[in-house]
């Protein structure tokens, strides 16, 4: 229950457990609702207790969220247990064939399609559990992870995936399986990860992997770089107040060990100096905050390393037979490296024959394995639904990229390299202060604020994509209207939607190093101003030209341009989560949203 309390962020809908009791028997329970319902039933009525047992939260896909359709699913005559990641793509084909074998169904989902399958496999296979769920996932298309024991069988979980996470914890005498470390990290830190396409079977001392068609595979042990604590709120409110705190301490982590002499110097890029020297264009791919964190980059990228790039929806880009080439590097964006748009996306680019480099939050997740090399941020484990330090972690990996490959390609001098490492190396004291000096004030604004029905996000250059997080950030945890803009398109159309009272945010750049876009942003608050808007401004240090327009003035501390961003973002997620919390809505888990898309 602790593992699946851990892994509550990936869906909330439903949870259920299965155990093999130690009487032998098969026990089940399961219902709707969040993990709490869970706990409070399992309370009342207890499971017998044993070693062998699975687990699952669910997001639902294929029916509703009830108890029928909750995780696990039961076959044989309630002696065998499935739990599933995924869509069983032809789960329909699949069911009328077994209807017609007699098979009855009490559920909507196709989980259950590919239980009553496993069982008719079993009774083929002469009861030998390994085969049968090697024949039964050989059926299946789709995207899956499937885990199945069965009482026959004491001692002993199967488990496969494709396109679907899927790892292995090794404990003293006992072995765990699970969609993410945090699964297990309380137990173990030593991992295995397992590849695509790969069968497991567990028991308490030993692992056996196998692809498909049954040939022994060795999986890539990992060690878990953090501790059982650091996914636990701690005292915090809610795990995305703990996580808005350790912004700081995320972009430093991921900065950490990457700057040699005043340029940075990227270990795990060793060896690409030729594939970034011949590199003609970037091509980002990623989705929602990620994406955004991509757009970002994209500035940076082009500015320092003096490579064209373009910012693509991962679900959109393998869809539209985009043009690729081997000058091509595709940079894939994923906190959890799971993200099934993304991944399928990098595979195309893959089979394209373009040279693909992922940026990740988590070990021994899918989308690292699949690319050609990876930067992993360190931000450590992220709970919340709602993305904050993992977004300025991934900013901050785009920017050490800009900067590695611009060292490669001698397109920047050296002087102008130290002088950007060491604005980036003091990004994490600049969060720091933000959050010790405008977190209260801000999270004061937003609960004077708890009854707006819309809010407005304006930024030019990289405070435009760090606008469309402000707004995103709002609509995900707070369920209200937010849009982010250009600031330099309000007057082609944005600008209607003005009327006296509404709020927009709006990120000013600083007047000393780009003082023509400073000027134009402040033109832009007097256009919305003279139509009525609230104005509030996140502008740094003294300046004082936004203060006869604004209405209200949160301050960063003095950056560069480029670094705007890292501090800009901070007020923006203080802010959704206190417009979210005076609404009384649950800030970590909300409605309709996982925190890892693993489903196209």
């Amino acid at each position: 229950m602790s593992g699946l309390a851990r892994l509550e962020y990936r869906g909330y809908d439903s949870a259920g457990i299965a155990v093999i009791g130690d009487d032998g028997h098969l026990a089940m329970r399961k219902r709707a609702g969040k993990l709490s319902v869970l706990r409070e039933d399992l309370a009342a009525h207890p499971l017998p207790g044993g070693v062998t047992g699975i687990g699952h939260t669910r997001w639902a896909t294929h029916g509703g969220p009830t108890d029928v359709n909750a995780h696990p699913h039961l076959a044989d005559d309630g002696k065998l247990a499935v739990i599933h990641n995924g869509i069983i793509e032809n789960f329909v084909a699949l069911k009328d064939e077994l209807v017609s074998d007699g098979i009855e169904f009490v559920s909507e989902t196709d989980t259950e399609v590919a239980a009553a399958l496993l069982a008719r496999e079993y009774g083929a296979a002469g009861g030998d559990l390994q085969a049968a769920f090697r024949a039964t996932v050989g059926r299946l298309d789709g995207a899956f992870t499937l885990l199945a024991m069965h009482e026959d069988h004491p001692g002993l979980v199967v488990g496969a995936r494709r396109n679907s996470p899927l790892v292995i914890g090794l404990g003293e005498g006992e072995t765990f399986l699970g969609s993410d470390v945090a699964a297990f990290v309380e137990h173990t830190r030593h991992a295995l990860a397992i590849g695509q396409d790969q069968i497991v079977a567990i028991r308490p001392g030993s692992v056996e992997v196998t692809d498909f068609d049954g040939a022994e595979v060795q999986p890539e042990p990992f060690e878990v770089t953090w501790d059982a604590a650091a996914a636990e709120k701690g005292g915090w409110s809610s795990f995305m107040a703990k996580e808005v705190s350790e912004e700081p301490e995320a972009v430093a982590n991921t900065i950490r060990g990457r700057i040699h002499d005043s340029a940075v110097v990227i270990p795990e890029l060793d060896g690409l100096d030729e594939l970034f020297a011949g590199t003609e264009r970037i091509l980002v791919i990623a989705c929602g905050t990620a994406a955004y964190a991509g757009q970002v980059g994209k500035y940076a990228l082009e500015k320092w390393a003096r490579v064209p790039v373009d910012v693509e929806l991962a679900h959109e880009f393998r869809y539209r037979d985009p043009v690729l080439s081997a000058g091509t590097l595709v940079v894939s964006i994923s906190q959890s490296g799971e993200t099934m748009d993304t991944l399928m996306a990098v595979k195309y680019a893959r089979e394209r024959g373009a040279k693909t480099l992922s940026i990740c939050n988590t070990q021994g997740a899918t989308i690292p394995r699949e690319s050609d090399a990876v930067v992993y941020t360190h931000a450590g484990p992220e709970v919340a639904v709602a993305s904050t330090k993992a977004f300025v972690a991934q900013i901050t990996a785009l920017y050490l990229l800009a900067l590695h490959i611009a060292r490669v390609r001698d397109s920047i001098s050296a002087a102008d390299q130290a002088r950007h490492v060491a604005e980036l190396e003091a990004v994490p004291a600049k969060i720091a202060h933000i959050l010790e000096h405008e977190q209260e004030r801000t999270t004061q604004l937003a609960h004077w604020m708890a009854d707006t029905r819309s809010v407005l996000f304006l930024g030019r250059h990289v405070g435009f994509p760090i606008a469309l997080e402000g707004a995103l950030k709002l609509k995900e945890i707070s369920y209200i209207h937010a849009e982010g803009f250009a600031a330099g398109e309000l007057k082609h159309g944005p600008i209607a939607l003005i009327e006296p009272g509404q709020p927009v945010f709006v990120i000013v750049p600083s007047p000393r190093e780009s003082s023509l876009l400073h000027d134009k942003v402040v033109s832009n608050i007097q256009e919305i101003r003279a139509r009525g808007a609230r104005v509030i401004v996140i502008a740094e240090a003294g300046d004082a030209a936004v203060l006869p327009f604004a209405d209200e003035v949160l301050r960063i501390p003095l950056a560069g341009p480029m670094f705007e961003a890292l501090l800009a973002v901070v007020p923006l997620h203080i802010f959704a989560m206190g417009l979210a919390t005076a609404r009384g809505l649950d800030v970590d888990q909300p409605r309709n949203l996982a925190k890892s898309v693993t489903v196209e």
